[in-house]
């Protein structure tokens, strides 16, 4: 599998919550993918004299292109499932998970964006009626020299809200947020909810660097 080139793709999907007072709202959630794609390429690529002096803008970025159009809460809820009762989980403590996921994720993807070399992510086309709560989008993530590799994007409208948010991605077959329940899910059930908070700040932590040059 094309990891590097999967979580190139991935950046778009897990690191963020619902949209701000300040932030553009979208009914066509196909155009909110192609601004969310083209502002978020392209700052990298305006900014690469700052990153390139310190890689911790890349968080920045993150921050501020990518989180306010992903549904961190739900895709956090969803990493625990059954790993956790929710009803009788501290509402305090899911608040503390989904926070700590959001900034583990957000880490994740920036350092992933340290290797960021032009490529380019094309969106196909498609079309949505008013009753579809969920709808996937595919993608292409097209590297020059390289093949192309399809990756299908889910969004999903909150019950209250007319905007799109981004939960999910499958690449090659793979759910990302499948992947993750996986992961953490059975580090909950082993450790406990607010064990793997605690790793997931650590994590969070870590300082953003870039790759060592070949």
């Amino acid at each position: 599998m094309k990891v590097y080139a999967l979580l190139m793709a991935a950046v778009l999907v897990f690191s963020g919550a619902a949209a701000g007072a300040d932030t553009p709202t979208y009914d066509d959630p196909y155009k909110m993918m192609e601004v969310l794609a083209d502002n978020t390429f392209s700052r990298i690529a305006r900014d690469q004299s700052k990153i390139n002096a310190n890689p911790e803008v890349l968080r920045d970025i993150v921050n501020e292109e990518l989180v306010p159009y992903i549904d961190s809460r739900y895709a956090a809820l969803r990493v625990i499932g059954n790993s956790a009762d929710l009803r009788q989980t501290p509402r305090d403590d899911l608040l503390a998970f989904v926070d700590a996921f959001q900034n583990y994720m957000v880490a994740t993807y920036a350092g992933v964006f340290t290797q960021y070399k032009d490529q380019k992510v094309m969106i196909e086309p498609g079309r949505i009626n008013n009753s579809q709560k969920i709808i996937s989008i595919k993608t292409r993530v097209i590297d020059p020299g390289k093949p192309d590799i399809n990756i299908e994007f889910k969004l999903r409208r909150g019950k209250d809200a007319g905007n799109w948010l981004v939960f999910d991605m499958v690449a090659e077959g793979i759910s990302l947020l499948d992947s993750k329940r996986a992961e953490l899910g059975n580090l909950i059930r082993q450790q406990g909810l607010n064990s793997v908070t605690a790793l997931l700040k650590e994590k969070a932590k870590a300082p953003i660097t870039k790759p060592e040059e070949k």
